[in-house]
């Protein structure tokens, strides 16, 4: 059986293509984008993980129309790899008007403006996909909600006004950084749209719905006890942040530091991560646009790490600046090797930074 590799929108029609596909028999690696840069950052990252399996291929895109540029490039490189005796597929399934020169061009672009592309994506993989002999009762309804409100089916009343919630529901949740946490926040999304689903129940759904919201967020962060949403998702945002240690580990002039790209509510979140790590001298998070918020717990004085990155400073255990020259990126590898040029580039400096001395 192949491989699929999909690659879909970060909106409600765009996860509602990857609920869909959760539920066929495939291996599937998963994908999202907005539009703009990011998605050809996300074509070649598949094709790069393509390319280093010999495993037979899908690759799939849902919810995102290529321009022809993108859509050209896609195709040139699948077919330098099925001249190597490859055996790999594109499918495009959207709706966007957007898409209908690309359309035109390659037959695997498949354009119809009058669905939204999780209905799509559900009629493909009834066909094609064997989705009909694993399909829960309930997911077909669900196409129908993300349908209305996507098209913007303002007569279908009971669908649109559930889909309005549902909508809100991807929107607002960003509890989990896409970038650092792909994997994970994309589950967080699936298991809240399945929540979802299952209290859809009558006319008056939508506004159960808008009142379980809360309940079903701190219901995927639970662990042990109750708590605020917030201090719930920071625990685990400093879990999975420990996770990731091994890649995301740095070092500056001896000292050990750890970096995170736009997590965010660092004073929380990166104080939160020196306690319950305490061999980490410093952690530093980098926003989108190159701003970053360095924090200490007494092992080294940040202030001075952030005046000869950013020609930033602050105070010894909490200090920020903003990196000049810095290029936004979709992938953390690639922030990392920003911040590494930083780190060589001062490593040259003569003098060791000062250690805060507890008190």
């Amino acid at each position: 059986m192949k491989k699929i590799y999909h690659l879909s929108h970060i909106d409600l029609d765009g996860y509602g293509c990857q609920l869909v596909m959760s539920y066929t028999p495939y291996d599937i690696t998963s994908y999202n984008a907005n539009y703009g840069a990011e998605v050809l950052e996300r074509l070649n990252e598949i094709l790069e993980a393509v390319t280093s399996h010999n495993d037979d291929a899908i690759i799939l895109i849902s919810d995102l129309n290529l321009y022809p540029d993108e859509a050209r490039m896609l195709d040139n490189e699948v077919q330098k790899l099925v001249e190597k005796g490859r055996t790999i597929t594109i499918v495009l399934l959207d709706h966007h008007g957007s898409g209908e020169e690309s359309a035109k061009r390659y037959a695997w672009y498949y354009l119809d403006t009058t669905r939204c592309a999780t209905k799509i994506v559900y009629d493909y993989a009834l066909e094609h996909f064997e989705l009909k002999n694993h399909e829960p009762q309930w997911l077909k309804n669900f196409v129908d909600v993300i349908n209305a409100v996507d098209l913007w089916h303002q007569d279908d009343v009971d669908n649109f006004e559930y889909g309005k919630v549902c909508m809100r529901l991807i929107t607002e949740t960003r509890e989990l950084n896409r970038v650092m946490f792909s994997d994970e926040d994309r589950h967080y999304k699936l298991t809240l749209l399945k929540q979802a689903a299952a209290l859809r129940q009558d006319s008056q759904s939508h506004i159960a719905l808008d009142a379980s919201i809360h309940h079903f967020k701190k219901s995927f962060f639970m662990h042990d006890s109750d708590n605020t949403l917030d201090n719930l998702a920071t625990a685990k945002v400093v879990s999975l942040l420990g996770s990731k240690r091994e890649t995301m580990t740095i070092y500056y002039k001896g000292y050990r530091g750890f970096l995170s790209y736009g997590v965010g509510n660092t004073s929380i979140i990166g104080n939160g991560f020196l306690l319950a790590y305490p061999e980490y001298d410093f952690i530093v998070d980098v926003s989108y646009r190159g701003t970053m918020s360095l924090r200490a717990n007494h092992g080294v004085d940040v202030s001075l790490i952030a005046k000869e990155w950013a020609n930033g400073g602050g105070h010894p255990n909490a200090s920020g600046g903003r990196i000049q020259g810095f290029k936004e990126q979709f992938r953390y590898d690639k922030v990392k090797e920003q911040i590494e040029r930083i780190i060589n580039k001062n490593e040259s400096v003569a003098g060791k930074l000062e250690a805060k001395i507890p008190v």
